[in-house]
């Protein structure tokens, strides 16, 4: 029995290695490895020439004396021989072992009367009817001593032969003058600084949109959340109506106090006069809610028009600052040379911001104001209106949210596929949403909750999962068709990816702390949000501070790839310099990423270790 467990293991291990090594050669034949190629002297050479000169970063530049000599020298040597060219001595001169050599032939190569410790390459200089004053292809270098004198083996270039006399150039370099910072090192440094704080406003923006989402992304947060199908429905119906009636709003405020921004007095007055009468009229309404806090559900539509008075003053307030802003930024970006005009330029960017930011704000908050209120009537419903009654209502509301709600996923559907046909993105799928809506409306009982929460939980970690699955490189590309070529583009493509990567690791740490300060917060009767403040936020501090300096260090490794496909920083000079062929500049670049990448591990393990 031994003996046959004992075989059959052993022909498991066989197969299992013969498969490891079927599976290997297979991946040695699909990477299409060669290392017969590796070995061929061109390969060589190639790859030793780049090594030296990525060695050979050019940071700094040098002012040099030059001096070429050069003598005819013939690839491939004529039947009736060669005879050696004349050279004047009383000068610097060169001479080689032999007037004509066949391709690939090592020959000496002596200078005389150079300038003492000077230095520089030899070059074969092929000439052509395309090229009359030569091509040149360096075959070696010299360093001469102290007398001037040299003595260098080189190799003849492997080139077609040619009948007319080609040429044998040494060019003496003796450096004059002290040293400066080189072209390559001042576009280095500027590109490393366009890196880092692209990365920065990346890392900063991605961070501020993150920390919200998390919380909803958590399914320890999210899973107790159970409202009743008519609260659900109401508030389907609420949001899309109050985002509508939002951006309405918007547009209707800016026609009317558009006329004030003309002049930049009426301007500034509204700027100072508006925030303080909403701040009095905010507090008024406070006081007044201490002072009826037993208020009948018919009060409730006053203080909806309370609310929506006050949410006016608030964003007539903030249309006021940004137009005032753009006004001042306009003025102070006059001239363009003066000083801290990117200070001046900022002022105008903030206020162009608020004015852009203004109407999505505005649909988020009539869609919250009258998803809010719609809610709390379908509650309502449900609390405390007999279920037979609760039941028709809902067979009433539920298909008309969903059919609003199927509308509305087919229009953003057919922005992208653009149908063209209202069949499509109208009949059939408020027919199908309101189909949907009823199934739910029967199988419902009208008093029992819903786990709404973990169906948004769902709805949102699918949606940081497939943007996270887009990688920064190609969200840069698109970027670059809206925005055009440069950091703007790139910082776009780095903050969306990471919003989607913060999200996920914020998300999983709050679904990791500590149950007990939940359990203790809510014992005392505290709501959702003062849970989330007193009893989420002290545990996850620390490690969001790890994660989002791991990711500032993140942002500024990827911006050097997004670069290539033109989201500026180092990036983009990077792969000029590669293409080009100019490696001693790329090597500036990358010695520069790897000084940087190097200061950000050090910068944040430092600020990781004082407050983490």
């Amino acid at each position: 029995m031994k003996k046959s467990s004992s075989l059959i293991k052993s022909i498991s291990v066989g197969l299992v290695t013969l498969l490891v090594l079927v599976i290997l050669a297979y991946g040695f034949t699909v990477t299409n490895i060669n290392f017969e190629e590796t070995r061929s002297e061109r390969r060589v050479a190639s790859l030793t020439r780049i090594l030296r000169a990525l060695a050979h970063p050019r940071i700094f530049d040098y002012e040099y004396k030059e001096e070429d000599v050069e003598i005819p020298f013939y690839l491939g040597c004529p039947e009736g021989g060669v005879e050696f060219p004349e050279v004047n001595r009383s000068e610097a001169f060169i001479v080689a072992s032999v007037a004509c050599a066949e391709p690939k032939e090592t020959i000496v190569v002596e200078g005389y009367n150079f300038q003492e410790n000077s230095s520089g390459p030899i070059n074969f200089i092929g000439f052509s009817a395309d090229a009359p004053e030569g091509v040149p292809l360096q075959m070696g270098s010299f360093q001469a001593d102290a007398q001037g004198n040299f003595r260098v083996e080189v190799t003849v270039p492997n080139r077609q032969i040619k009948e007319d006399p080609q040429a044998i150039r040494a060019t003496g370099r003796v450096r004059v003058g002290s040293p400066t910072i080189s072209r390559d090192a001042q576009v280095t440094w500027e590109k490393i600084v366009e890196t880092v704080f692209m990365a920065l406003l990346a890392t900063t923006f991605g961070t501020l949109m993150s920390i919200p989402i998390s919380f909803f992304a958590a399914r320890n947060l999210m899973s107790d959340i159970k409202i009743p199908l008519s609260n659900i429905s109401l508030s389907l119906v609420g949001w899309p109506l109050g985002m509508w009636l939002g951006l309405k709003a918007n547009q209707i405020l800016v026609n009317l106090l558009s006329p004030l921004f003309n002049s930049f007095i009426p301007t500034l007055a509204g700027t100072i006069i508006l925030p303080i009468l909403g701040f009095l009229f905010i507090k008024w309404i406070l006081s007044k809610q201490d002072e009826d806090a037993e208020l009948k559900l018919k009060d409730r539509f006053v203080n909806l028009l309370y609310t929506i008075a006050a949410a006016i003053l608030v964003f007539a307030s903030i249309l006021f600052v940004g137009k005032l802003l753009i006004q001042i930024g306009i003025y102070l970006t006059l001239d363009k040379e003066a000083p801290l005009y990117f200070i001046r330029r900022f002022i105008f960017q903030v206020g162009d911001i608020i004015i852009m930011l203004l109407p999505a704000i505005s649909a988020l908050v009539g869609g919250g104001l009258f998803g809010g209120l719609f809610g709390k009537f379908g509650q309502t419903i449900s609390d405390r209106i007999a279920p037979a009654t609760g039941k028709i209502i809902n067979l009433i509301i539920t298909p008309i949210a969903g059919a609003a709600i199927a509308v509305l996923i087919l229009q953003g559907v057919d922005w992208f596929y653009q149908f063209n046909n209202p069949d499509i993105t109208l009949y059939w799928p408020a027919g199908i949403g309101a189909g949907i809506g009823l199934a739910f409306a029967i199988k419902a009982s009208p008093k029992r909750s819903l786990p709404i929460g973990i169906v948004l939980y769902g709805i949102i970690r699918t949606i940081l999962n497939g943007t996270r699955s887009v990688e920064a490189l190609v969200m840069a590309i698109v970027f670059v068709a809206w925005v055009g070529l440069g950091p703007f583009a790139g910082a776009l493509a780095l903050g969306l990816h990471t919003v989607a990567a913060l999200a996920k690791l914020y998300s999983e740490q709050v679904e990791s702390i500590l149950e007990g300060p939940l359990e203790a917060i809510q014992a005392t009767g505290a709501n959702r949000l003062q849970t989330i403040v007193f009893a989420v936020v002290p545990q996850i501090i620390p490690p969001y501070i790890s994660f989002t300096m791991y990711r500032w260090d993140i942002n500024v490794r990827m911006s050097t790839i997004i670069g290539f496909v033109g989201g500026g920083g180092i990036g983009f000079v990077l792969q000029q310099n590669i293409n080009l062929l100019n490696y001693r500049a790329a090597s500036v670049n990358m010695l520069a990423i790897a000084i940087v990448v190097s200061l950000m591990d050090y910068i944040s393990s430092k600020i990781r270790e004082k407050y983490v």
